[in-house]
């Protein structure tokens, strides 16, 4: 008879999901765990920034992804208890709002969280216990949590105010070398043949009409950081200072928020997330040089986890009511 209630418990929790959301500018990615904390099913579709998008855009897209994931799960929407939605551009309390009342409209959840997605990349760096997360995908911002709960963060400014060492800033700061070096003003680059070919104009001396298309949004124009790192690891000089430039910057953000948080003295994790870290120690060479100028103790870490499966942990977590650890002092 106990093992008959066992097995139908184990089948009960096996229909109860849990939805993880990663949204950014580019794309979004969602994650379905069942209350074993197993991944079920994962779905992608386009960006979800509502700041980017629009709320109803990036409502559109998280639903979207969410039936791609249970299609090809076999799982039912009706099944998810709670969701974590991580999101780009949501620090505003009444954006998070607008974005929580319109995914009820097409979505009825239990307990649903709306939160930016650095909070979510936190918990994939960390699983809840104080550190930091640097990301630098499409845009970079930096967010702190010590033993105290207290939380920091520095950048997330956006295209026009920030984006240092993310996709936009470190493409911004190339796009720029490419037009010196079609002036004369600047040296020669291999990033001036593979920026034409990227933005299908007929040569570098053309690019001007072709970055100022409309249809050249952030997102096409933070992809072209790609090749970029491709071109620094290939050691052309103008783009290993480029990238070694977003690592600095990257590393001031990290600076400032264990600053905030009074983490000088310990082995605090930085975790790194995002897109940008591919291009290895070129990047975070100097960004941990900078960083141990304030936190000698501190190391760059990789996440635990991807950060939408992050976020269907902390679904399933505060679903069910349950604390994280802290971190103690080294």
């Amino acid at each position: 008879m106990a093992r008959q209630k066992k097995r139908r418990n184990a089948g009960s929790a096996l229909h109860q999901l849990y939805l993880g959301v990663d949204g950014g500018g580019t794309k979004t990615h969602i994650a379905l765990m069942d209350a074993t904390g197993a991944v079920r099913s994962e779905g992608f579709s386009g960006p979800s920034n509502p700041l980017r998008v629009g709320v109803e855009t990036a409502v559109s897209n998280i639903i979207k992804a969410i039936s791609e994931a249970c299609d090809r799960g076999g799982l039912s929407r009706g099944d998810i208890l709670a969701a974590t939605l991580g999101l780009a551009g949501v620090r505003r309390a009444d954006l998070r709002q607008r974005i929580r009342d319109s995914f009820l409209e097409r979505l009825r959840v239990g307990h649903i969280e709306v939160v930016t997605d650095a909070e979510i990349a936190l918990y994939a760096a960390t699983e809840g216990k104080p550190g930091l997360v640097v990301i630098a995908g499409t845009g970079s911002i930096c967010l702190g949590r010590n033993a105290k709960g207290k939380t920091a963060i520095a950048g997330g400014w956006g295209p026009l105010a920030g984006d240092e060492g993310g996709g936009v800033g470190i493409a911004r700061l190339a796009l720029q070398a490419v037009a010196k070096a079609s002036d004369g003003r600047g040296i020669s680059t291999v990033l001036s043949r593979r920026a034409a070919e990227y933005f299908r104009a007929s040569g570098p001396e053309n690019l001007i009409v072709a970055i100022y298309s409309p249809q050249v949004d952030n997102s096409r124009i933070a992809g072209f950081a790609r090749l970029v790192v491709e071109s620094a690891l290939a050691n052309d000089a103008v783009a290993v200072n480029i990238i070694k430039e977003a690592g600095f910057e990257l590393g001031l953000a990290a600076c400032a928020v264990i600053e905030k948080l009074g983490l000088k003295r310990y082995k605090v994790p930085v975790g790194c997330v995002g897109s940008l870290f591919k291009a290895g120690d070129v990047l975070k060479g100097p960004m941990i040089e900078v960083i141990h100028t304030v936190a000698p103790k501190a190391v760059l870490t990789e996440p635990l986890m991807p950060p939408a499966h992050a976020a269907a942990l902390m679904a399933l977590r505060n679903g069910n009511g349950s604390n994280d650890g802290g971190w103690r002092r080294c």
